[in-house]
Order: structure tokens, then sequence, then C-alpha cells
């Protein structure tokens, strides 16, 4: 009985709810009159990009309503209004989600009456759900009657405010531009730093090399020692150069992933972070191995994140998770320190976020002032 009474009372919250949302509904059929007289005398025509952006503020507030009762999230698909008085009211007018929300809100007018004559039908709900349990002699048989018209509430405005596919197909093509735009902008990056660090590292340690040839090759004649002296600088200019040039190959596909796969190559960097890292990647320890760009996504997010915690965090352990699902690879990465990561100052997390939205990943980060750090990331692949 007692979760009889839970999920009746929830229901009864949600109503309550939606019948304060029917009536802050209602009361904005005055700003509507008003926005539709200015759009007919074109005197207040501005006022209609403003509208739409307050209708759509109603229809989220909505499905976040809607979605806390059901379980299940209603996406938006919103084509942003921004730009000129002429571009603004160009994307209002002709934008599909526009289409949605007044359909919705119109509909809303509707059946909006009924979520206020549901409220009284709590006791109603109870005492048919005692009858019938009284009747059967099982408690809760069925649903408080509360309870049914809440899911009939919730069903028909997420029936109504679910993006029409061609809203959805909009989006979807927003989103891989600002992908594309993302990862152009990465690769420039990455060319940029490889250009830096071969002229700055291994192409001056190259020069230097060949100017000790060169002087060793003049002296050798007349002065033996200083030309084998010369030769000795110069091959340790070429080890060191060996090195640098290493270093830039790690940084494009560091070789050890090809060598032990994801999991060996996380283990290993972990090992060398000068943290107490544990890592569980027994998902990927066996089996097929995820396309190469998705495990160099992966273990630079690793890299990254163990180095924030090395410099910023001011704890000595984290914990990788690396895991395998139907849809791609899982990447977790979590520290007990301080928190507070702020990814415009510098902490390498927007690089982050833009090589693994060029292969079409999320990132999540939670890092409240206080700890802890959690970088969470989803890449998808095909196994």
């Amino acid at each position: 009985m007692r979760a009889t009474l839970r999920q009746t009372a929830r229901a009864t919250a949600h109503l309550v709810l939606a019948a304060a949302l029917a009536f802050g509904s209602y009361l904005f059929i005055t700003v509507l009159l008003i926005t539709a007289t200015g759009a007919v005398t074109m005197v207040g025509i501005w006022l209609l990009p403003e509208t739409v952006l307050l209708i759509r503020r109603i229809a989220g507030a909505k499905r976040r309503l809607t979605a806390s009762w059901t379980g299940r999230p209603i996406p938006e698909a919103y084509a942003p209004v921004t730009g000129p008085v002429r571009e603004r009211l160009r994307t209002a007018v002709r934008d599909p989600g526009t289409l949605t929300d007044v359909r919705w809100m119109a509909a809303y007018y509707a059946y909006g009456w009924l979520t206020l004559l549901m409220l009284p039908l709590w006791p109603v709900g109870l005492v048919v759900d005692g009858v019938w349990s009284g009747l059967l002699g099982r408690e809760a048989l069925v649903l408080p009657l509360i309870v049914r018209l809440a899911d009939v509430e919730a069903g028909w405005s997420a029936a109504l405010l679910r993006p029409s596919p061609k809203a959805l197909l909009a989006r979807r093509v927003e989103q891989l531009t600002a992908t594309r735009a993302d990862a152009v902008a990465a690769h420039g990056a990455e060319l940029r730093r490889i250009e830096r660090d071969l002229h700055d590292g291994a192409q001056a340690r190259l020069v230097a090399l060949s100017m000790r040839i060169g002087l060793a090759q003049r002296a050798y004649g007349a002065d033996p020692d200083t030309a084998r002296k010369l030769l000795a600088d110069a091959q340790d200019q070429a080890e060191e150069a060996l090195t640098e040039l290493r270093h830039v190959v790690r940084a494009i596909h560091p070789p050890i992933l090809t060598d032990r796969g994801l999991a060996g190559a996380v283990r290993a960097l972990a090992a060398s972070s000068g943290l107490r890292v544990s890592v569980q990647a027994d998902d990927l320890e066996d089996g097929a191995r995820a396309p190469a760009a998705v495990e160099a996504a992966a273990y630079f997010v690793v890299a990254e994140a163990l180095t924030n915690a090395a410099k910023y965090s001011g704890s000595d352990r984290a914990e990788v998770l690396l895991a395998r699902s139907r849809t791609g690879v899982s990447v977790r990465v979590r520290d007990e320190g301080c928190g507070g990561a702020d990814e415009s100052a510098g902490s390498g997390l927007l690089g982050m976020r833009r090589r693994v939205a060029a292969l079409d990943g999320t990132v999540r980060v939670s890092s409240p002032v206080g700890g802890p750090t959690v970088v969470e990331v989803e890449l998808p692949c095909v196994w």
C-alpha cells in the first residue's frame, strides 16, 4: 500500500505542476494576441521571434516535466534564433520546431483543463484501488485512477512535443556541421603543434648536428682530438633528434597502441603518470579491437585527464575505466582532487572535446568545487 501511496502522491505532484503550467499557458494567450496583432499590422513584427523563444521555454518546461514522469527524455530540435531582425524572423517562422510547439500549445489549451479537473480525483483513485484490492484480494492490482490520468496527460504531451523527422534531420545536419568545424580546427591545431615541435626540437638538433659534422671534417686532419670530440657531440645530437622525432610520432599515434592495444597502452600510461592509478579494462583485453582512430582518441582522453589530475587535482589517486558496449567504447576517468576544472582556463578539455566530437562522440565533465572530477567519454564505433 505504501508503494501505491507514493506513486499516487507522485502522480498528484505531476498533475499539480501540469495544471500550473496549463494556467500559465492560458495567461500567455495575451502575449500571443499582441504578437499576432503586431505581425498583421507590421508594427510589432519584431515581437514574433521573441514570442517564439518564449514558446520554446514553455515547451521545454513541459518536456522536462513529462520526462520526469515517464522516465524518457523528449529531445529538442530547434534552429538558433540569432542575427539581425530579418534573419531571426525567417528562422522563427521556418523552423519546424516552431510548428511543433505551436501545435502542442493549441492542443494544450484543449486538454490542459483536464489537469485541473484531475486533482479532485486523488481520493477517488484511492477508493477505486481499495475496492479492487478488496474484491480481488491483491494490493494495488490496478493502478490508482490518478496515476492512469497522469499517464494519459504525459502520453499526450510526449506525442505532441516530439520533434518531427524534418526537425531532427535539420538538427543532425547542424550538429555535423559543427562537428566538422571542430574537426578542422582540431586538425589545424594538431598540424601547428607538430610543426612547432619539429621546428623547435628535431629540426634545431639536426641543424646543430650538421654544423658539428662539418666542423669535425675541417678539424679531422689538423686536430684529430677536436674532431673526435665534435663527432661525439654530433652523435649525442643525433640521439636527441631521434628522441624528439619519437616524441612527435608518439603524439600523432602512439606505437604502443599498435603493439599492446588500448588496454595495454592505457595501463602503461597509468604506470608512468606519477599517480596511483587503478585501471579496469577487462572488456577490452580480448576479442576484436576498435578502429585505430577510436583507440587513439580514447588514449589521448585518458592521457589528458591524468595529466590534468597530476597538475591540478592535488590528489595522488585516480581511476580509469574502459568498457566496450554494443555501440562503441566508454572511457571514464575519476580523481578525488579539489575539482573546479574550467574548460576556458586552458586545461585541455576543449581540445579533448574537439577530438572526440570529430568521431561523433560525447564528453561529460563533472568537476564541482571540492571534487571529485569525473570525465566520461562515449566513442561510437562498429565492432
